[in-house]
């Protein structure tokens, strides 16, 4: 073998070893790049579980802390220091916390700390979980069209309510103040709730409805403190309208000689007399209230400058009857020898509600039946059901409600 045979195997050998070289440098560049990215990967999750960690610490600090107390301002004096009123009665000369930003003003609910009584943070005003479930949050599907025989009472709750919140300037114009609520008696089943829904959804006003049962409590003051927080929260949200059913139930005739439980319905109709006099203006609040017994009610309900309107909803007549009757049958499909006239006849006597009972009974006869029509002998048949389950009682009330007429 020749020296350049020689030379070139060794050339070859040179470019081979490089060529490996080249190639093992390439793949240890690539373990080089895996491996810092998994060790950025790790990083990242270090600094993840650290933060993570740091916050349960926190958490775990934050429950393992004594609790707060809740108090009240009572004052607010110079150097960053308030007069408050513990939950548990006496008053202190406290620092302030640095963090609230809010200016403390007296009578704001404040968390205080339970070793310096410092004042730590605000807490927001308290609300009664039953004050906040009579707000009705969808406006009720009930309009004037679908009150029928009632149209003297639709105009007078229309101009009182209605007209008040949507065209104010006409009361400016002649300078004088809208009435501020309306009592709506009659006997039951005339559609006293129906006209306070339909007014509701036309005003398109917050509506806020109690029952007057649901302000009767048990502990002395939670009645009227209920009575406040309901009109603090209709004033809140105002346009407001508060409807107040079965108001008898709270509004009864003070007597003397009463009971512990009496007397504290007392309270709170005094409570309700107090907001409806209102020392502060009202605004756009509007009061409704309804009830089957206006001869139980305090004389001092039904003055003028509380209820400023006092509107009968009677018993329907002929004309009422058919009315309501055509209401409740438009959807109905009714055989040609069906007549409404005569069914208007036949159910002398009856209210808004027990028509509507008629009709939907003279549907279930026919369904009974297996039939698509409701015949005129549907409506007899249930006329007659609907009298044998009539309570005895409905003559007396009539009387009772034909003074107030």
């Amino acid at each position: 073998m020749n020296e350049s045979q020689v030379g070139a195997d060794f050339s070859r050998y040179v470019l081979d070893r490089m060529r490996q070289l080249e190639e093992r440098n390439l793949v240890l560049r690539e373990q080089k790049d895996r491996v810092e990215g998994e060790k950025r990967i790790i990083e990242n999750q270090k600094l993840k579980f650290e933060r993570e960690a740091r916050k349960l610490r926190s958490e775990l600090e934050r429950l393992r802390a004594g609790p707060l107390i809740v108090g009240a301002v009572h004052d607010v004096l110079d150097d960053n220091r308030v007069v408050v009123r513990s939950s548990t009665g006496p008053r202190f000369v406290v620092n302030v916390s640095q963090f609230i930003k809010d200016d403390l003003k007296p009578g704001m609910r404040v968390a205080l700390n339970q070793q310096s009584f410092a004042v730590m943070f605000v807490l927001p005003a308290s609300r009664d979980p039953a004050v906040i479930g009579m707000e009705i949050d969808d406006v009720p599907d009930v309009n004037f069209d679908q009150i029928g025989g009632l149209d003297y009472q639709i105009s007078e709750i229309r101009d009182i309510v209605e007209l008040p919140l949507k065209r104010p300037e006409l009361f400016k114009r002649v300078g004088i103040d809208p009435p501020k609520g309306i009592l709506l008696y009659g006997s039951p089943g005339t559609g006293k709730t129906l006209l306070a829904k339909a007014v509701a959804q036309s005003t398109e006003a917050s509506f806020l409805r109690v029952v007057g049962s649901e302000l009767v409590q048990k502990y002395i003051g939670e009645g009227a403190r209920l009575v406040r927080e309901l009109f603090e929260m209709a004033q809140n949200k105002s346009p407001a309208i508060i409807f107040i059913d079965e108001l008898d139930a709270i509004g009864s005739r003070r007597i003397d000689g009463a009971t512990s439980g009496d007397r504290e319905v007392q309270r709170t109709l005094m409570q309700l007399l107090a907001e409806m006099d209102g020392f502060d203006p009202r605004g756009e609040v509007k009061l409704v209230a309804a009830t089957n017994r206006p001869d139980m009610l305090d004389p001092a309900l039904l003055r003028p400058g509380r209820f400023d309107r006092l509107i009968y909803v009677p018993m329907p007549d002929r004309e009422a009857r058919l009315s309501i009757l055509k209401i409740h049958t438009r959807d109905m499909n009714l055989h040609r020898d069906a007549n409404l006239k005569q069914i208007a006849d036949i159910a002398d006597g009856a209210s808004g509600a027990e028509l509507k009972a008629l009709a939907t009974e003279a549907g279930m006869f026919a369904i009974q039946d297996e039939r698509d029509v409701i015949y005129q002998s549907d409506f007899q048949s249930a006329w007659n059901k609907i009298v044998q389950a009539r309570p005895q009682q409905s003559d007396i009330l009539d009387m009772t409600f034909g003074q107030y007429a």
